[in-house]
């Protein structure tokens, strides 16, 4: 009987030791996964910050480009019209 004891003793100790390292590496797991989408959050919003900076600028040269030129701008909008209502036209 004492060795029965002994023996549920030490299975209690190395069932609650298994529990703890598997509770550790679990937290750590889900730890170092944050971290890594955290990280690949911020990549993400840099990169869209630096995408509205361009898409600014090019949206300013746009402008200007159509301010400065505006007969061009209209005649290359018709000629645009005329050719998409020609292929909408064919099928």
């Amino acid at each position: 009987m004492l060795q029965a004891n002994a023996l549920t003793d030490e299975l209690a100790a190395l069932k609650d030791e298994v529990s703890r390292l598997l509770g550790v590496t679990g937290e750590s797991i889900l730890d170092a996964s944050k971290q890594r989408a955290d990280a690949l959050a911020d990549q993400i919003k840099a990169a869209l910050n630096d995408l509205g900076e361009t898409l600014g600028e090019e949206e300013d040269r746009i402008g200007n480009f159509i301010a400065e030129r505006p007969v061009t701008t209209l005649a290359s909008a018709f000629a645009l019209g005329v050719v998409i209502g020609f292929m909408l036209r064919r099928h």
